[in-house]
C-alpha cells in the first residue's frame, strides 16, 4: 500500500508581490488565518516566510515570525517549517535569524547556488501597489541566489546539530541532488531525507514530465530507500506536475508562494483553496492524505513540544 501523501503548503514566500494577487497574505493576522485554514484543508506541513505588514516586502525579522508562529501552533497540529531562503538580497545570517530564534521542527534548506530569475514576472502591465515591487523582480536578471557548500554546511551545523531541526532539502536541479549526497556522505545529514524537487523556476530544471522522471531516477540512485520524495512546480505547472508526481509515489507541495492560480484565468482565493484542490485530486486517485503526526513519524521530527515558540 502507498504511504499517505504529505501535503505541504507554502503560505506566502518571497517571490510573488502584493500587486499580483489580493489573496497573498502579508500581515501576521493574514498569515495565521490562511495557515490555519490550509491545515484544516489537509496540509500536514505549513511552510512560512514573513513580510513587512506595511508594504508586503519579504522580511527576515524574527519578531514578525513570532507574531504568527505561536498562534498557528496553538490552533493547528501542523508541522511549521520556517524558511532559510528568505527573500532576494538577504544575507545568510538574516535568512537564518528567525529559525535560530524559533528552533522549529523543520526548515527549508536550498541545496545549491543558482540564477533565480523572476524578471519576466514584471513584464505584465499592472498597477503596482508599492514602489519596491517592480525593481525587486527586474533586478533578478543579475542575481545569483547564493547557497555555497560553506553556507549549506553552516546551516546544517547551526540548525541541524544545534537545534535538532530536520530539513526540507530544496533541489532545483540535478546538481542539487548530488550536493545533498555529498553532505550525506560526510555525515552532516542523516536519513530520512525530505527531498523537495522543484520545477519551473527560471534558472532551475523545467516543469516537464521527462524532468520529473529524471529527478526521481537520480534521487533513487543516490538515496535509495533513505529519502521521502516531494514535488512542487511553479505557476500553471503546479497541479499537472504534482498530480503526475503523486501517481509516481511523491508527496506534494502547493501554496501561494509557488502558484497564484486555482485554474486557467482564475486566481486562487486562498491557500486553503489550493490545498483543497490538491486533496481532491489525490483522493480521486485513491490516495490517502497524511496527518501531521504521520508526517512527523515519517520524517523523524522532534515534535511540537520541542520548538522555541
Amino acid at each position: 500500500m502507498a504511504e499517505p501523501v504529505i501535503i505541504s503548503c507554502a503560505i506566502t514566500g518571497g517571490i510573488h508581490t502584493p500587486s499580483m494577487s489580493p489573496a497573498l497574505p502579508v500581515t501576521p493576522n493574514e498569515i495565521v488565518e490562511q495557515s490555519v485554514a490550509a491545515a484544516a484543508a489537509g496540509a500536514a506541513i505549513i511552510h512560512l516566510h514573513a513580510r513587512d505588514p506595511a508594504d508586503g516586502r519579504p522580511s527576515p525579522d524574527p519578531a514578525l515570525f513570532m507574531e504568527f508562529l505561536p498562534r498557528i501552533k496553538q490552533q493547528t497540529g501542523a508541522v511549521l517549517n520556517i524558511t532559510t531562503g528568505g527573500g532576494l538580497g538577504m544575507t545568510l545570517q538574516e535568512r537564518l535569524a528567525a529559525a535560530v530564534a524559533a528552533s522549529p521542527e523543520m526548515t527549508s534548506l536550498n541545496m545549491g547556488s543558482m540564477n533565480f530569475g523572476l524578471f519576466h514576472m514584471a513584464a505584465r502591465e499592472r498597477d503596482w501597489k508599492y514602489d519596491w515591487e517592480k525593481p525587486y523582480l527586474l533586478g533578478t536578471d543579475d542575481f545569483i541566489f547564493r547557497n555555497t557548500f560553506k553556507d549549506i554546511e553552516h546551516i546544517m551545523k547551526e540548525l541541524g546539530e544545534g537545534h535538532g531541526v530536520r530539513f526540507e532539502h530544496e533541489c532545483y536541479d540535478a546538481g542539487h541532488l548530488y550536493n545533498l549526497a555529498h553532505f550525506v556522505d560526510r555525515g552532516l545529514v542523516r536519513p530520512p531525507l525530505f527531498v523537495q524537487t522543484i520545477f519551473g523556476i527560471l534558472g532551475g530544471i523545467g516543469a516537464e514530465p521527462e524532468a520529473l522522471a529524471f529527478m526521481k531516477s537520480t534521487a533513487d540512485r543516490l538515496f535509495g530507500a533513505d529519502y521521502v520524495w516531494s514535488v512542487l512546480a511553479a505557476g500553471r505547472a503546479q497541479f499537472p506536475m504534482t498530480t503526475q508526481a503523486a501517481i509516481m509515489g511523491a508527496n506534494v507541495r502547493v501554496g501561494l508562494e509557488d502558484n497564484l492560480w486555482l485554474g486557467k484565468g482564475e486566481l486562487a482565493p486562498s491557500n486553503a483553496a489550493l490545498v483543497a484542490k490538491s486533496r481532491r485530486i489525490l483522493e480521486e486517485l485513491g490516495l490517502q492524505i497524511a496527518t501531521p503526526d504521520q508526517a512527523r513519524q515519517r520524517l523523524k521530527l522532534k515534535g511540537q513540544s520541542e520548538v522555541g515558540f
